[in-house]
Parts: structure tokens; sequence; C-alpha cells
């Protein structure tokens, strides 16, 4: 069977879904309206496709050799809109991050490109699909290429052009040179529309043998046609795409990249796309995978199932009994939310052999919904079964329905197996770990969307109000596919010892924690981020109006443009960078080098970090604390990092800022209850202390297990002064080095972080590598080690693979090769902060402590503790930390206490 390409005209989606979407904008303001219609499109496309072969094309900024053939080509249309410019380059970033090949050439249109790469996979024995609006693409369809429309969702083959416009697509490129085209200013012939062009090309064949026999046209069309013999032949230049191009790609090029899912996440949340967010946190919920992850398109297995709805007790005690009876079965939970501390149980799905399960509907509500059985009821039932810590049961991210199942008095135990861990375990960067993702790449088995069930968009509806028949299909196929699923990868997990222990000692075991950790929550105090909003508004306000005196006018500054128009046509600041348009770039990097020299910048980059505080955290933090229990509930993500970190939403913890005093002032909002302190305990340098480990350079062991200032330490050895004469800048210098090292910064980052000339960084870098060869060599050692087996491993052997290791990107293959040095570091050392808090939550549960484990962040564990246990429990806490993992070096634990979070921190 032939494979398939399938070419997007990217330029096209652009300028419809921008046309089509209404005003949309993210936190920070900038417009997201195109963004999200054209990653709607592609989502929509990928999911329908189903073929590793997918690649978008959009116009390169500049002019294309047909400015230069015909100097008014395109010349009467009207600049790019503002609003819609500011959103190319975000867009392309996140296309590239849903791993999809992105292609843009100079001197020549998308069109051509799109030709170009399609008669290139003909070539290749491929059938091509482009999807676009563009009616000058309907020149390239043949027996292998064929267009699609995603808006109007229609396709066109050769029958299909003809039904359109009259001719053949072989005719369509004289069809578009009769007709002309007024918005890209080409001539064509006056008077002439489809139906004369098509009329003409029926009786001549070709626009060269209407032109030889152009005497022969009647009336005024035909004086038209003759007064325009002399630029038909541009026009017919002007609207032939050029397949000859040349271009630099082979077939392989066009095929999807692996997905980095942290990345992929951090860009949706920026954007403020927020349902795609959510699809993406949370495993369960059915999504097609963004880039297939398969070498081909597979046929997708066809499993007889037999899927029963239980509506009477007989019918559950007869269930009961089978999974009482057996040796593991899944387990799932429908709901009303995605939100678990709010989330109400709608039904409850279960598995015992593949092929077999069982759905009971409990609160399902329309009119003339079925009678159900009582939910209290039959909850109380399954309660022994579920508390059972010897009865094992596997799910798709239990923690959700651990966290669920307590809102019930139920305290889930007995979780043996969880298949997003599994998977995640396994291969942390083959795929996103969510069972649609997982059922199509291991068992090849398609599977029910939610939205197959519960509609789309404004018209869906909550689960509650879905059919009880098709809410049974539906669930009841979830617990089927979580079953099949863990018996294709439990073996496949056990052809690695090491990743059976990381997944039996570590992912398993935490799951647990952070589910206790989310339901305990932490308190906020909501009255202090309302001032602090207060304040802020004040500040911003204030920032306004000196930058509005600085400029000596008033403009908007939380707009690109009029940015742009103050700082470079107005104050005439050098331009350091140009957005792909060719526009000055108001960027916040370019902002910053501005800053060091300009006050307007950088008050304008004060403005965007103080508006950013506000929106996301002071206002938006007290909207989240829950109704029932007065406190945030965040959501902690174990399968979405490469690296093992772990990340959070809702809110994200991760990302409160602590380098400016607003910042900081946020974690103040982070309290303790009366009777009780924070308490919180951050590993030291534990990254550093890792690579001491890893390398076993004889310089950092020795000032490791000395106690010393290891930045003050490794100044004294690159700059060879002795410690005491370490100065404050040697010491900034030295920790910038140390970082940025472990980081794979280059000397070109440091010098721009030092303010050094390149030559004086690089200095460094081998100044440093002189005293430490240690470290030189394992980095050395690590990138040959990780070409070799395509991969890293940490301490605990939790992989992280390198897809783009061998590229031929350079930039691509150097991004590999820094996250294979960085990798083993990050990955150890989120492997330490989830033993230790596991460590940690086992002391707690065991000694009925009056404490809590309230957040963790980065390397640090906070805690809740009464006030006459910190002493004691502090000291505890530093000696599990510490001790959970024995390196070559020691750990260390600050421990920092006191009314807020940022007080302890």
């Amino acid at each position: 069977m032939s494979k398939k390409l399938l070419l997007i005209d990217g330029s096209s989606f652009l300028f419809r879904a921008y046309h089509a979407v209404p005003p949309l904008s993210n936190a920070e303001g900038l417009p997201t309206n195109a963004i999200f219609g054209v990653a709607n499109m592609l989502r929509r496309l990928i999911k329908d496709h189903k073929t590793d072969y997918f690649t978008v094309v959009f116009d390169a900024p500049g002019g294309t050799f047909r400015n230069e053939l015909y100097s008014e080509y395109k010349a009467h249309r009207p600049p790019m809109p503002d609003d819609l410019r500011v959103q190319i380059q975000p867009l392309h970033d996140l296309i590239v991050a849903m791993g999809v090949p992105l292609i843009m050439e100079t001197g020549v249109e998308a069109d051509d490109v799109l030709g170009a790469l399609a008669q290139m996979a003909v070539q290749e024995g491929f059938n091509v699909v482009i999807s676009t609006g563009d009616k000058d693409m309907a020149q390239l369809v043949n027996e292998q290429i064929t267009l699609e429309n995603t808006m109007s969702n229609t396709t066109m083959d050769i029958q299909g052009v003809i039904d359109k416009f009259g001719v053949t697509p072989a005719q369509i490129i004289d069809y578009l040179a009769l007709m002309g085209d007024t918005a890209d200013n080409i001539p064509g012939v006056p008077k002439v529309g489809p139906k004369t062009a098509a009329k003409w090309l029926a009786q001549y064949q070709t626009l060269d043998n209407l032109i030889a026999n152009a005497h022969e046209i009647k009336g005024k069309v035909g004086d038209s046609l003759r007064a325009s013999l002399v630029d038909l032949p541009l026009s017919k230049q002007l609207t032939t795409i050029k397949c000859d191009l040349g271009l630099p790609y082979k077939i392989e090029d066009l095929r999807c990249k692996q997905v980095d899912n942290a990345e992929l996440q951090e860009r949706v949340e920026a954007l403020g796309l927020s349902a795609w967010s959510k699809e993406l946190l949370r495993a369960p919920v059915t999504q097609q995978a963004l880039a297939p992850e398969s070498e081909a398109p597979v046929e997708t297995a066809v499993v007889a199932t037999e899927y029963a709805m239980i509506v009477s007790w007989d019918q559950f005690d007869h269930w009961l009994d089978k999974l009482t009876a057996a040796k593991l079965f899944a387990f799932d939970t429908e709901t009303t939310s995605l939100d678990y501390s709010e989330a109400e149980i709608v039904g409850v799905s279960f598995a015992v052999t593949e092929g077999e399960a069982a759905y009971i509907p409990l609160a399902h509500d329309y009119p003339d919904a079925p009678e159900q059985l009582p939910r209290d009821a039959v909850l109380q039932k399954l309660k022994p079964l579920l508390e059972d810590p010897q009865q094992a049961k596997v799910g798709q991210n239990l923690k959700y329905d651990a966290n669920v199942l307590a809102n019930y008095a139920i305290k889930l135990q007995g979780i043996a197996e969880d298949t997003m861990l599994e998977s995640y375990v396994l291969n942390s960067t083959l795929t996103r770990h969510n069972m649609d993702g997982l059922a199509k790449t291991y068992l090849q088995r398609k599977t029910t969307h939610y939205e197959d069930v519960a509609g789309k968009g404004t018209k869906q509806i909550g689960f509650a109000e879905v059919s009880v028949e098709q809410a049974a299909e539906y669930a009841a196929e979830d617990a089927d596919i979580t079953l099949a699923l863990h018996h294709v990868l439990a073996p496949k997990l056990a052809e690695h010892p090491a990743l059976v222990d990381l997944y039996r000692n570590i992912e398993l075991p935490v799951l647990s924690v952070l589910s206790r950790m989310e339901r305990n929550g932490v308190l906020i105090d909501s009255d202090m981020l309302a001032q602090q909003s207060m304040e802020l508004a004040n500040h911003i306000m204030a920032i306004e109006q000196q930058a509005h005196e600085m400029a000596g006018r008033s403009f908007n500054i939380a707009s690109p443009k009029q940015i742009q128009h103050v700082l470079y046509d107005q104050l005439k600041l050098p331009v350091l960078k140009k957005t792909p348009k060719g526009q000055p770039s108001t960027a916040e990097s370019v902002l910053q080098e501005l800053a060091e020299e300009y006050p307007l910048p950088e008050l304008i980059l004060k403005h965007r970090s103080m508006s950013k505080l506000k929106s996301t955290y002071t206002d938006k933090l007290p909207l989240q604390i829950s109704a029932k229990t007065g406190r945030v509930h965040t959501s902690y993500h174990q399968a979405v990092a490469a690296t093992g970190r772990l990340s959070s939403s809702n809110p994200n913890l991760q990302n409160i800022p602590v380098r400016s005093a607003e910042g900081r002032r946020i974690r103040q909002a982070f309290v303790a209850p009366e009777g009780y302190t924070i308490v919180a305990a951050d590993y030291s340098q534990i990254e550093l202390r890792i690579m001491a480990h890893l390398s076993g350079d004889a310089g950092l062991l020795d000032a490791f297990s000395k106690g010393e200032d290891i930045h003050k330490a490794t100044a004294a050895e690159v700059f060879a002064v002795n410690l005491e004469q370490v100065t404050a800048d040697l010491r900034r210098s030295a920790k910038a080095i140390n970082f940025g090292l472990i980081y794979g910064m280059s000397a070109f980052g440091l010098a721009k972080q030092l303010g050094l000339g390149r030559n004086q960084a690089q200095e460094y870098i081998d100044l440093y590598f002189s005293r430490y060869p240690g470290v030189k060599q394992y980095m050395d050692d690590t990138r040959e080690l990780a070409k070799e087996q395509g991969y890293v491993e940490t301490l605990w052997g939790r992989r992280l693979y390198l897809p783009e290791i061998h590229s031929k990107n350079a930039a691509r293959r150097q991004y590999a090769e820094r996250t294979a040095i960085n990798a083993p570091m990050q990955g150890s050392a989120a492997d330490i902060i989830k033993l230790a808090m596991i460590a940690a939550d086992a002391w707690l549960q065991e000694q009925q402590t009056d404490a809590k484990m309230i957040m963790q962040v980065h390397d640090e564990l906070v805690f809740e503790i009464a006030h006459d246990k910190v002493e004691d429990y502090s000291t505890i806490i530093r000696r599990l930390m510490s001790g959970a993992a024995t390196l070559d070096v020691p750990l260390l634990v600050d421990i920092g206490v006191g009314i807020n979070w940022d007080e302890a921190h």
C-alpha cells in the first residue's frame, strides 16, 4: 500500500483562521485567534489522516521571483494586520513543538514549495494530500495528488477539479491566466470570468491554441482578448506553480518528529489554549496523539468485545464476585469534572479479562434517563474491595481516580499498576501517555473519544447527560483498553530490570504520595493577594505614566506595534533583531539587551512582569480556592517532563517567581493555619553534587566533601586565587560557569550573561576544564555514549531517549548533545526528591504526626508543622532527605521556617 504525505498550506490556513476566529488573546495580551484556529485545524488533520509524513509550508518573508518578473505582482495587497503579524512566530514555534516539520523557502511562494515537495513524494511512491483553500493548487492534481479544503471539509481529485472549474487540472494554469487575479494583480483578460475561460479552453484545449486563433473570437470579449495577448504569457508565468525548485529535502525530512511533552505543554499554556492544555495534562482525556508514533501507517486492530451495563443488584453481585476473585482488575471512574477536588462520580467501570468489561451507571441525569443503582449504596458495597491493599488494581492515571474516591471517603489501595506510568518509564519521549496515544501505539486500536459521546465545543454536554447506553460502551472500553495495555507494557518493561525497579520503587509509590499532597492543599491568604493586586495595579499605572513621559507621548505599552513605533521610529533606538517579516523586534530578550543602555525598554519589561504577576497569580489564585476546603489544590503530573521532574497545574506552583521582590511577595500569601508553621526543606546545589558524583572529578569531590562554598571554591581554582581573595564578582562568574556548563551553555551564552567578550568567556571555560578535567571527560564520554546507544540514564536507570542526536540539522543535534549532558543530572535530582517524598510520607503516615507535606517545587519540599514540633520534625526531615540517596558527596538540605512560604524559603 502506498504511503501518504499530507502537505499543509500554512499561509492559507493562517489568513483563513485569522478572519474566521473571533479576537482572542492570552494572559499577556498577545492576540491568539489565528494561532488557535491553525492549531485546531492541524490537530484535526493529524487525527483524521494518521500518517507519519505531515509537513506545514509557509511563505517566507521578502519578495519572490514573481516580483522580479512583474514589479506590480501583489503590489496592491494591504499590509498584514499587526495583530496577525505578532502571531506568526509563536505559531511557528508551536508547530515545531508539535513535532510537525515546518518549511519556508525564500525567493519562492509556499505554493511552489508545496508543488515541488508533492512531485518529490510522488516519485518516491507516495500519495499526496495537499490541504489548502487556494484554487491555484488545482493545477497539481493528478492520480497521486489530491486537494483537501479543511474549512469546507471537501476533497478534490481530477473529477472534482473538472466538476468545480469546468476544466481539467492540466488546463488550470491557462484558466487562471485568462481570468487573471485582482488580489495578486495578475493582468489576465479583462471581462473574462470562469465561464468564458472554461468555454474557450473546452474549444481550444490550450492557451497557446487560443492565442493562435484569437481572431476567431467575436464581440467585445474577443477585442479584449486580442488587446491582452501581449500580457498573457506573463500571466501564465505568474500563475504557474514552479515545481522544479531543487529543494534540499528528502522524503524523511517530511516525517513528524517525536514530541517534547514538556515544551509543548509550556507553549500551549503560555498561549492560553486552556482546553488543549487540560487534554495534555490529564492522560485519560481521549485525544489523538500529536505526532504519529509508528514507523508506518498500521491497520486498526479489530477486537471482539463484550461490554455489560450493570443496572440490577443481581448483575452487580455477579461482577463483584468476579472482581473479588480476580488476581488483577482494571478500574476507572467517569466524573463530572477534570478537577478532582470538585468531581462527582457518574459511573465506574471494570475489566477482568481482555474484551470483557462492565460499566455501572450511577448518576446519569437527563430527561427519561433509566433508573440506575443508587450511587452511595454501590460505593459502599465497593469500598471494601477498593480499600483492600491485597486486591491488585490497574488503571490509567489512577491518582485522579484515587482523589475522586477520596471525596466519597474511600481510600483506594492496592494500586498495583498504572499504564500511564508504565509507558512513561518505558520511554518518556515516545508518545504522550494518554489512553488514545497508548492504544494506537501499542494496541493498534482506535478508541472512542470523549467528544464522540459528549459532543464538541459549545454543544458539549457533561458526562452525566450522556445516555447510559453510549456511556457504557465508552467507559467499559476505557477499562478494557487499560487492561490490554498493561498486558503489553508489562513484558516490555520486564526486559529492562532497572526500569522495573524505577517503576516499582519510585513512580508507583510516589503516585499515592502526590495524591495525599494534592488533597492536603495549601492555605492562601486571599485578602493579602487582593491587596497585592491593588498595589500592582497602582505600580502598573505609574509605570505607564512614567513610560509616556519618557516617550513624550501616550501609547499602549502592551501593544508590540506601538512599542515598536516608539522605540525605533520615534526614539531611534538601535535595531538588534528583526522579526521574520523584517520588522524591528520587541521580544523580551531584545528589550533586556536594550535595557542595559536605555531606560524605556527597562520600564516596558517591568510593566510586562508586573502585569503577568497580577493576571496569573494575585488575581487568579483566590479564584482557585476550593469552596469545600478553603485551600488551593494543585495537580501534579508525573508523566510530562521527559527527565522525570514533576510539573503542576491549576495553579502551576513550579513557576511562581522568586527573582523579583514583587514575585517573592506572592509566596507570602501561602500561609500556615493557626497553630502551625511553614517549613521549607531545599536540597543545596543538588545538580552540581550529582555532577561531582557522575564525573568523579577529584577537585569537585574534594570541595564538596570539605563543605566549601562550591562557587567560591570554583572561583579560587579557575582564577588562581586563594579562597579568602575571592570577591563577590569572581564568585558570581564562577557560579555562572558552574550552572552554565550543567545546562550546556556556550562561550557566547556565558559572555552574554557575564557581560564579557566571547574570547574571555571561552578562556574561563577552558580554565574551568583544566582545573576540573573529570567534568570535561564526563561530558565528552556522555556525548559519545548518547550517540552510540541513543539515550542517557539517571543514577536509577531512568532513560531519556535522544532521537535528534544524529540529526543532520546542527541546531537540533547540538540541543540533543546538551540534553544528553544535563538530563542525567536533572533526572537524578528528580529521582532523589521523589525518594525523599516517599520517605517523608511514610514517616508522616506511620507516626501519625501533627504535620502535612503540602508542596513540592523543584528541589524543595514544603510542610505544615505544629508550632511545638517544628524543631524536632525539621531534624527528621533533614535526615530523611539527606539520606534519600548515597552519593560520593554529601546531600545537604537547607531548612527554612516561617509563618508563610516566602519567610521559610
